[in-house]
């Protein structure tokens, strides 16, 4: 199974493990594929880790932005994302994560955002949050595989 997590999920699981932590747990011991892209998503995610608002989550967690940064990106399959046109969700932001879904072939897009929720689905790709995507995960066997 193949998900994209937006950054806010890609940065609650190493900053506060919950779901979100579940879903990289998942990624790292090979029972999904996190898939990302390095021009919009990867780089959104190191701006955002940098923001004054994590400094104490990441010290509290003793890790640095490029500690998170790091073992976020070992565990996704880089993309070029798709073109798609015209802008689909309500922030055109998001297009990065539907564009990015559509390139790696996706079976769900995991967001905690509403303007991605809102869609539900996008050219097949269901947008789900991430308890969602959990229970999609758990009820399939580990030894299904991606």
């Amino acid at each position: 199974m193949r998900l994209v997590l937006d950054t806010t999920t890609a940065i609650s699981g190493p900053l506060w493990g919950g779901t979100p932590g579940r879903l990289i747990e998942a990624a790292k011991a090979g029972h999904v594929e996190l898939v990302s892209s390095a021009a919009s998503l990867l780089v959104e995610l190191q701006g955002v880790l940098n923001r004054a608002k994590f400094a104490q989550q990441l010290a509290l967690r003793g890790v640095t932005v490029g500690d998170v940064f790091d073992g976020y990106a070992a565990v996704v399959r880089v993309v070029v994302p798709a073109a798609i046109a015209p802008t689909v969700a309500r922030d055109p932001a998001d297009d990065q994560a539907l564009a990015t879904a559509i390139a790696g072939q996706a079976d769900l897009i995991v967001s905690g955002d509403s303007h991605l929720l809102d869609l539900k689905q996008f050219m097949g790709i269901d947008v789900v949050t991430a308890a969602s995507a959990a229970q999609r995960v758990q009820r399939r066997a580990p030894s299904q595989g991606r």
